[in-house]
């Protein structure tokens, strides 16, 4: 199939590409950049041993993007392009609702117009909102506590709404948990665009020297050691359960399918730091902070529904994700260039 990945140079978006590419499917990436090096490009050909048809845009040009379903035979389209910073979004919500929701309405439009209803979303666990019973599965109900998670639940409902009114569409909702780890050549990974949001990429910039210590933001939740459990899974992991449910939409009779990819396995702060300590050979500074606002206590999937519809699990372990992101952030300290 010749696949379109929305957002396709990004940190989910690159692995996936190189996973679709192997798979034997052709790719046309559409990236505006923003969170994203051009110089990944190169390092995605190298490793898929092809060039790669890219085009640098953002989708909410809806000219634009009409014209890459005009003069591009489409087959399918997996959609990660939007902004993704919790804290970001809390301060700037109007860019985010505009952005994430105007991205998605552009390439319906387009794929309605050309008849392309195949759809793999990138979603997120973030629907599941402030107080969810663990583990989660994908009957719970749905909310946000920030306007990043609310443009998840919204795009959700958008893609429900379109299946009612076109049962002839197939979607994949995909909810994933807290993607870690890098490409095990470690020419590809995580390079935060400025100050990370998330745990390991600060702890790897921690392990290289750019940040001076880690900050674990309290230790006095119902946990075992007291500090926040999540759900990490291995980018690689993840892809490949982004092409079984590429492969999966083209098999079933139901208009949208939601699937949460996850481990089903919660790792707490100070158990992440530990194994990323292995992973460099040394300890690496922390100390306890106050709890940070909105945050909850444990978050982790139940993805048997993916591993029963997939054929899809997460094999890698923690020390494997560990491993991988060091592997990553050594050679090359300073990010993309």
């Amino acid at each position: 199939m010749r696949v379109l990945v929305s957002g396709g140079a990004g940190y989910i978006g690159s692995h996936t590409v190189v996973q679709l590419v192997a798979a034997g499917h052709d790719v046309t990436v559409v990236d505006s950049f923003a969170n994203a090096k051009p110089s990944v490009v190169g390092r995605l050909e190298a490793l898929t041993g092809k060039p790669l048809d890219v085009r640098s845009f953002d989708l909410t040009d809806r000219d634009k993007t009409e014209a890459t379903f005009v003069d591009t035979p489409i087959d399918a389209v997996i959609h990660f392009a939007g902004f993704k910073a919790v804290g970001e979004s809390v301060d700037k919500p109007l860019s985010y609702y505009e952005n994430n929701l105007d991205t998605t309405m552009s390439l319906l439009r387009a794929m309605d117009r050309h008849g392309v209803r195949k759809l793999v979303f990138s979603s997120s666990a973030t629907v599941y909102g402030a107080e969810p019973v663990v583990p989660m599965t994908e009957d719970a109900p749905t909310s946000a506590t920030n306007p990043y998670g609310w443009t998840k639940v919204m795009n959700e409902q958008v893609l429900r709404d379109m299946a009612v009114a076109d049962p002839t569409w197939r979607i994949a909702l995909l909810r994933y948990f807290n993607p870690v780890g890098a490409h095990e050549s470690g020419t590809i990974g995580e390079d935060p665009s400025d100050y990370p949001n998330n745990l390991m990429p600060f702890l790897a910039q921690v392990a290289v020297g750019r940040r001076e210590k880690l900050s674990v933001f309290g230790d006095d939740y119902p946990t075992p050691d007291g500090t926040g459990v999540r759900d990490y899974i291995h980018v690689e992991d993840l892809a490949a359960g982004h092409v079984a449910a590429l492969n999966r939409l083209g098999a079933t009779d139901e208009p949208v399918s939601t699937w949460n990819l996850g481990t089903g396995r919660g790792t707490s702060v100070l158990e992440l730091l530990h194994a990323f300590e292995r992973a460099v050979g040394r300890e690496l500074p922390y100390e306890i902070v106050d709890r940070r606002p909105g945050d909850i206590a444990a978050s982790y999937a139940d993805p048997r529904r993916a591993e029963a519809d997939l054929g899809w699990k997460a094999t890698r372990s923690i020390d494997d994700m560990c491993a991988d992101t060091w592997r990553w952030q050594s050679n090359n300290p300073a990010g993309y260039p």
